[in-house]
Formats: structure tokens, sequence, C-alpha cells
């Protein structure tokens, strides 16, 4: 053979798409996705309301700079996406709606991991602060609607 290397990295390659190719693979290729347009990680996150689970895929803004732009410029989102804003440590979060062009639900998740109050349907370009009630953890954004749609109200439970 000409090339030793250039087979035995082909057979690993046909090894791990051959490995990835059930369930299993393609779970853990969902679960590291990459957002196309913000080039931010994708994860599942759970919001159960009375005992129902609802499964929205979120972008991750994890870096001051990524939570500064949040939904900035984006003119479209899917029904069940959203953007998630980890905050830690936790603390008072206030946002606004500077350069977002979709209308959002901001949902704040306490401390205890459940929604503690939700500004709905925000209004876009809008500045005036939506602020949290107490400390948070982490902030999602949905689509503007979508938590009354499914029901969603402080002290229901948000995973990722």
């Amino acid at each position: 053979m000409r090339h030793p290397l250039l087979a035995a990295a082909a057979l690993v390659l046909l090894a791990a798409c051959s490995a990835n190719s059930g369930e299993a693979g393609a779970a853990v290729a969902q679960a590291a996705s990459v957002h196309p347009e913000s080039g931010l990680r994708v994860i599942p996150l759970t919001v159960t309301h009375a005992g129902k689970k609802h499964v929205f895929r979120v972008e991750v803004a994890a870096t001051s700079r990524e939570q500064a732009k949040g939904l900035m410029f984006r003119t479209a989102m899917g029904p069940d996406e959203g953007m998630i804003f980890p905050m830690d440590p936790p603390r008072g979060a206030s946002f606004w709606m500077r350069n977002t062009v979709l209308p959002l639900d901001i949902l704040f998740i306490g401390v205890d991991g459940k929604v503690s109050n939700i500004a709905a349907n925000a209004v876009p370009y809008d500045e005036t602060p939506l602020s949290s009630v107490g400390l948070v953890k982490a902030v999602l954004e949905l689509n503007a609607g979508r938590a009354a749609q499914l029901g969603i109200v402080p002290g229901d439970t948000v995973e990722w």
C-alpha cells in the first residue's frame, strides 16, 4: 500500500462513522450541535409544567461577549428554539431589547431551577430594562407568546 497512514486514518474514520450510525450516535451528534448562524453550542433544555415536559433546543450564550450579543439582529427562530444565558455566580439580571428584531419571552430562572418571573412579549428594539425577581442562575429567551402557549408560568422547573 502506498500510503499506510492514510489507510489507517480512513479505517479509524470509517469505524467512528459506523459507531455513530445508530440511535446513540444520533443523540451524541444532536447533543453536540452548533447553531449555524451564531456558532454557539446548542443543547436540549426541558421545562416541566404541571407534570408535562416540553423540550427546547437552545443556544448557550456562555461568555460575556456572547451574552451581550444574545439574539440581536436575528430575524427568525424556530418554535422550540431559544437561547440560555447561564449566570455563574447567580445574580440579579436585567435584559433589554436593543437591536433585537424578534419579540421575545424572557424567562428568569431562580437559583432553585424554577422560573421566578417572565417578561412576556418583550417589544423589539425597546431599551426598557426587564428585570429578574431575585437572584437567577440563568435567563431563557423564547419566541414571544411561546411561554403562554405552552402554559409555562413562574414555579415551573427548567433543566439543562
